[in-house]
């Protein structure tokens, strides 16, 4: 088994191999050009993401600056997908998100990990990556991490500041480090916006 191809399935592998790496570096290449775009070239940012992404839907939105560490090369977005200033993609493994998903500033997903063994790390830099998947409707709040591996349900939403350490169901607001589930989304969440702010918008 190659080293490109442990990378692919998940297992440990080398990513200081000179070849990978150049892949990595002409995918980085592709990052910088995207943040060098002027703001207002909504059609050159749209057209250079659906070039750095593996799958990018319509009508997408990711502020400058953004970082992805493959360039987005492993990233799959669904449609109408916002992301605040600072996103950043630890793509090295997949990452899937949904439809109508909102990125707050500074949030973080990480697929790679690294083998906890001392000796793994010093030598070689040994590394593993983990798909994270995000599911519909999520709204991420500022400042999130979502470590490797990690699952979120659709419609939840994450507090701010949170690290997102293991899955996460659909449906429910989730806070804290690590975070956890603080209640399920529910009728009073239809009502009012924020806390006992009723919310108008329906009439």
């Amino acid at each position: 088994m190659t080293n490109i191809e442990r990378m692919q399935q998940e297992k440990v592998y080398n990513p200081d191999e000179p070849k990978l790496m150049q892949q990595q570096i002409a995918a980085q290449e592709k990052n910088d050009a995207y943040n060098a775009l002027k703001r207002s070239d909504f059609k050159g940012r749209t057209h250079l993401l659906k070039e750095m992404f593996a799958e990018m839907g319509t009508d997408c939105m990711i502020e400058i600056p953004f970082y992805a560490n493959w360039g987005g090369q492993h990233v799959h977005f669904g449609n109408g997908i916002y992301a605040n200033f600072n996103l950043t993609l630890v793509d090295d493994g997949d990452i899937f998100v949904e439809d109508n998903t909102m990125f707050g500033p500074n949030v973080t997903i990480a697929t790679a990990g690294h083998p906890i063994y001392p000796p793994l790390r010093a030598n070689k830099h040994y590394q593993f990556n983990k798909s994270v998947h995000i599911g519909k409707n999520v709204w991420l709040g500022a400042n999130v991490t979502v470590l490797p591996g990690v699952t979120i349900g659709d419609n939840t939403v994450v507090g701010a500041g949170s690290v997102v350490t293991k899955d996460l169901p659909a449906n429910v607001v989730a806070v804290g480090t690590p975070c956890e589930v603080l209640r399920p989304i529910g009728s009073h969440d239809h009502d009012y916006f924020y806390k006992n702010e009723k919310l108008d918008i329906w009439s």
